[in-house]
């Protein structure tokens, strides 16, 4: 069975990802796998420069991420040029990692959803992933909320999802996952 952990950014997937791997669970990042493939295949490169601009990528090779982010934010017809030139190779390289177990932020937009035979949905009050978004990327509340808006409705992803980890800094998501591996077999 391959298994989907799924979130709005800053709802706390790779805090659950982290406590699979200490039980001994390999879990496939996507963003991760996203941002090595950017890096290191000459076609989707070629593809980003030619959608994005020469300055896709530094003088030392390196993505600007800058100015990636910039054209994502900029129109939903650019985040569909960069969705389309680096999701399928993302679900290329998770079909070939052999691992059961994906992290994915946007499970549902990308159609990683039909690589999967369960979705696991980590969730947590808007403010709270607010805070800790801000926090991470040492970025301001008004750009937390503009990529928080950007993600399809944590309410949405929770009707769309077979589980529900509740990462509210109230539940502990140890015993959640616990349990959920549990009722999943593993």
């Amino acid at each position: 069975m391959k298994i989907a952990l799924t979130g709005g950014i800053g709802s706390g997937k790779s805090f659950v990802s982290k406590m699979l791997r200490e039980r001994g669970i390999e879990v496939f990042d996507c963003d991760s796998s996203a941002k090595l493939l950017m890096r290191s295949s000459e076609k989707i490169k070629a593809a980003l420069k030619n959608a994005v601009g020469e300055d896709a990528y530094l003088e030392d090779g390196r993505l600007n991420k800058a100015c990636i982010s910039r054209f994502l934010l900029a129109s939903e017809a650019n985040t569909s040029i960069i969705n389309g030139i680096v999701h399928p190779a993302v679900a290329e390289a998770f079909e070939e990692s052999g691992k059961l177990w994906m992290e994915c932020a946007i499970l549902f937009e990308s159609g990683f959803d039909r690589l999967v035979d369960k979705v696991v949905c980590v969730a947590a009050p808007l403010e709270t992933r607010i805070k800790r978004v801000m926090k991470r990327d040492n970025i301001s509340r008004s750009q937390a909320l503009e990529w928080i808006a950007k993600q399809i409705p944590q309410e949405e992803l929770l009707e769309r999802s077979d589980f529900c980890i509740d990462n509210d800094e109230t539940h502990d998501v140890a015993s959640q996952l616990d349990a959920l591996l549990k009722s999943l077999g593993d």
